[in-house]
């Protein structure tokens, strides 16, 4: 589960000398600090409080002269719970050993003798890591391999999605998702019945668009016997079957007029009548509608009923085009890759530094299904261990073919994600630090040491 947002950060201080215990203690004194002097105390406290953060000097008893304690309590705090964050205490003598605790999951270092500002800064940000992770975890815990490939990334606009997302989940307002073809709306539609109070009934999807116009109505409202040629039996249709449940109309921009006063009539009633009979039948479902589609254009041109907009539009949710989800390019493909891996397994690694490249500079038309078909593509032709741009069939980007575009690295995307927060925290705050530090969820000296890193000024 997420962590509450409430709640004061847990911290395991793991130190053999009583001196450095307190004063790493009295420097986290923003935070529920817990400590201990050896593996064995700080292993049991930890089962115990289960702090997602884990500040640990290497050099612990009986071998307070090696790394063999300190790198054992490391692995056995990552078996129990992955996603903690542990930052090595780290002396010039110590530093291949703390590099080999980096390979072992260790999140960060810092130099010992510790600048109380500094660790802050490290401490806040593995707490956010921490805290992004297990959402992330949380929003996908009962999703399919399949239904999750989507919802993956950490990008603002994602981010949104899916905070938007889950806080609609909990009511029966109607929902509709618009973005562009393969972004995900069948996706986020599971996602969404899958957050709800009703995700133990059936969640039924029906496609306007790939459906015949004088069979949809049967198809949505069923049938009985003899009400057209053909009718053979009584049909129960897709609105019946969602009773309890959510019904999903993927591509609703395609539905024809005449069905949409019929759906609009549904929505208002929730009652519905089946193809040739006479008695209504109250339905209880949750509407979740989508469409690739302009549906303020086509209600401009008489396309699409203004009314029955607004009943499927009681909230919106836009996705984002993969082209605008920057780094969660990277991640989907690497996910997608785990995915369709099979056989292939102990044949290939993952994707040449060129196939990155093009994959993150890439515009993605036809977004997640486009990446997804391309990665199937490039495991069946890779034959050298890895994927490479030339399996994927991706274009290069610029107007020389043998032009490689510039990346940022992840240090200057950081700074810069954070110099644009902090200054525009401090402009809304009119440059009251004490303020800006609790919008921003900090303490003041670590507001003051991040705004000396990033070489921000106050006016």
């Amino acid at each position: 589960m997420p962590p509450d947002p409430a709640e004061r950060l847990k911290i395991l201080i793991v130190e053999d000398d009583p001196g450095l215990r307190t004063q790493l203690k009295w420097a986290l004194s923003d935070f529920d600090v817990f400590l201990a002097e050896d593996r064995r105390s700080a292993i049991a406290t930890f089962r115990r409080e289960e702090c997602p953060v884990v500040i640990m000097d290497l050099g612990l008893p009986p071998d307070i002269d090696n790394a063999s304690e300190g790198l054992a309590a490391l692995r056995e705090i990552k078996a129990l719970q992955p996603l903690t964050k542990v930052i090595i205490a780290s002396g010039n003598q110590e530093r291949k050993h703390a590099i080999e605790a980096i390979g072992l999951g260790a999140y960060d270092f810092y130099a010992k003798p510790a600048d109380p500002d500094v660790l802050k800064v490290i401490v806040d940000r593995a707490w956010a890591s921490y805290s992004l992770e297990a959402e992330l975890g949380s929003m996908r815990e009962g999703l399919s391999e399949k239904e999750s490939s989507g919802l993956i990334g950490a990008c603002p606009a994602m981010v949104k999605v899916r905070q938007v997302a889950q806080r609609v989940a909990k009511s029966d307002v109607s929902i509709l998702l618009t973005g562009e073809s393969g972004t995900g709306k069948d996706v986020l539609a599971r996602a969404i019945h899958g957050w709800s109070t009703r995700r133990t009934s059936s969640f039924i999807a029906i496609n306007c668009a790939a459906i015949p116009e004088n069979l949809l109505e049967s198809e949505l409202f069923g049938h009985e016997k003899g009400a057209f040629t053909g009718a053979v039996g009584r049909v129960i249709g897709k609105v019946e079957l969602a009773d309890k449940g959510t019904l999903f109309l993927d591509e609703i921009g395609d539905m024809p007029l005449a069905l949409q006063a019929k759906m609009l009539r549904f929505l208002q009633d929730k009652k519905i009548e089946r193809v040739g009979g006479r008695t209504q039948i109250a339905v209880d479902v949750r509407v979740i509608a989508a469409t690739n589609r302009d549906l303020t254009d086509m209600m401009a041109t008489g396309g699409f009923r203004e009314d029955l907009y607004y009943r499927l539009n009681e909230v919106g949710i836009a996705i984002p085009p993969l082209r605008d989800r920057g780094g969660d390019v990277v991640l989907i493909a690497n996910h997608l890759f785990e995915k369709h891996l099979g056989n292939a397994a102990r044949l290939l690694k993952g994707f040449t530094p060129d196939a990155l490249t093009r994959i993150a500079t890439y515009s993605w038309p036809g977004n997640v299904r486009e990446m997804e078909n391309r990665i199937k593509r490039g495991i069946v032709l890779a034959d050298r261990g890895y994927i490479t741009a030339d399996d994927l069939d991706l274009p290069l980007s610029g107007e020389t073919g043998d032009e490689t575009p510039h990346l940022p690295t992840l240090r200057q995307v950081r700074e810069d994600a954070e110099r644009r927060i902090v200054n525009l925290t401090l402009a809304v705050t009119n440059n009251n630090v004490q303020e800006a530090s609790k919008m921003l969820g900090v303490s003041r000296p670590t507001l003051y040491a991040l705004m000396k890193n990033l070489k921000l000024i106050r006016d």
